[in-house]
């Protein structure tokens, strides 16, 4: 099961297949983002947000991978307006194939607060998040 999910996973990111994305998204899932303070839950808000990274982030490469029960850390890295970064995706499946629970790390800094200004403006224009 668990190589099946890391296989459909990649199918979803590598091809921005954004129906299957939304197929592997728990209608309740969970995402930390690295740059806001409260996680973000459920199906619609986790979708755009991960679809708009797929936008935000160029020559997206994932690296190395560790797999632990239904967990996985996945090692990416990718630039952000011509800034490098790396960064871990931390996932957590349920038995029923779904992703339950993602957590984002990323550096370094400058390009964060570069994927956090982005975020920020097209979570604010879709209605997600109030404009300041």
């Amino acid at each position: 099961m668990n190589a099946n999910n890391l296989e459909r996973w990649h199918r979803a990111v590598l091809e921005k297949d954004m129906d299957l994305l939304a197929e592997l998204l728990h209608k309740d899932v969970e995402f930390h983002s690295p740059t806001v303070w409260q996680p973000k839950q459920g199906r619609e808000i986790v979708h755009y947000i991960l679809s708009m990274i797929s936008d935000i982030f160029e020559n997206f490469t994932y690296h190395r991978e560790w797999m632990d029960g239904d967990s996985f850390a996945l090692e990416f890295s990718a630039e952000v307006q011509g800034k490098s970064l790396k960064g871990i995706d931390l996932i957590r499946w349920n038995e029923q194939g779904q992703i339950v629970h993602f957590e984002v790390m990323l550096r370094p800094l400058n390009a964060l607060n570069l994927v956090f200004a982005e975020m920020t403006h097209r979570l604010q224009d879709a209605g997600f998040i109030p404009k300041d």
